[in-house]
């Protein structure tokens, strides 16, 4: 990735956060995709990612998954219809709710999420190597205090009621 960095105007210290958040993950999303298709997990592609990224698709609506991954329903739809043709999903009706459907990981598909959690921690373990496992851990800290923050939360979209 060398050659992104070099044919940016900016130097990395004057990159904004959006970026600085957006490279790391984006590598992160083709190491996943890299290591699951070396692993047998074949056909996984990048877009694949907004179905397995964490907290994952087991026992989740369509709409959720998509609402999730900032995508519309007819995207997720085409991702889980491609999904479900590699053996990694299937849909199903939801208990207790007519007419609602589910996604169920399979047995292939739980194998498949499993690695990524592997995959996961082989990166954790590289970045703290990289970094030195006390600016490792700083960085975990400080990431995990924006999650849990107010500054994770999701604008709230203004709606207009309707007086009956």
């Amino acid at each position: 990735m060398p050659a992104l960095r070099e044919k940016s105007p900016l130097k990395v210290e004057d990159m904004l956060i959006g970026a600085l958040l957006r490279v790391p993950a984006q590598a992160i999303h083709r190491r996943i995709i890299s290591d699951l298709n070396a692993s047998g997990f074949r056909g996984l592609t990048l877009p694949h990612i907004a179905v397995l990224q964490y907290p994952g698709p087991d026992g989740v609506r369509p709409g959720i998954l998509a609402e999730r991954a900032g995508i519309s329903k007819q995207a997720m739809n085409r991702l889980l219809g491609s999904l479900e043709d590699l053996g990694y999903v299937i849909r199903s009706d939801a208990p207790n709710e007519t007419g609602a459907r589910v996604v169920r990981l399979t047995k292939r598909g739980r194998a498949a999420y499993a690695k990524i959690s592997e995959i996961l921690r082989n990166v954790e373990r590289e970045w703290s190597a990289e970094l030195g496992p006390r600016d490792f851990a700083q960085l975990k800290k400080l990431l995990s205090r924006v999650w849990e923050s107010p500054l994770n939360s999701e604008p709230v979209t203004r709606r207009k009621s309707i007086e009956v």
